[in-house]
């Protein structure tokens, strides 16, 4: 007796034309993230200096920045994104990497908006020290 198999056909992805989104990089002293969304917010694609195989204070380099950013770009090719609006968080080393990295991987980049955290007062500061 053979048993029946049932071929399931795969279901084909739905990948749906983007030419606008957003970029957001997130670069901090210990890592460089960068996520890709479209206008609504919807997430394409990310990476980070981790998930490329950088360990360690190599992360947060510049060069690991532009590595990131050229594999978020070979990844949402099928998208067809041609220009993001770039937000920028942190002070780490990746930062101007990660846009320049945009822009030489055929990504043209219409602005720029610096999206870091500043405090307005700070943390209360430790008593005063008593010998």
């Amino acid at each position: 007796m053979a048993k029946k198999v049932k071929k399931t056909a795969k279901k084909k992805k739905n990948l749906r034309s983007i030419s606008h989104g957003r970029a957001y990089i997130q670069a901090t002293f210990n890592n460089t993230i960068v996520t890709i969304t479209d206008q609504n917010g919807d997430v394409i694609g990310w990476g980070s200096a981790g998930k490329e195989g950088f360990k360690g204070p190599k992360k947060s380099t510049p060069y690991a920045a532009g590595i990131v950013v050229k594999s978020i770009v070979e990844s949402i090719k099928p998208y067809g994104l041609k220009e993001v609006n770039v937000f920028v968080k942190g002070i780490g080393g990746g930062r101007e990497a990660a846009i320049r990295g945009l822009n030489t991987n055929g990504i043209q980049v219409l602005s720029v908006k610096d999206m870091t955290p500043i405090p307005h007062n700070g943390c209360r500061p430790p008593k005063r020290r008593r010998v």
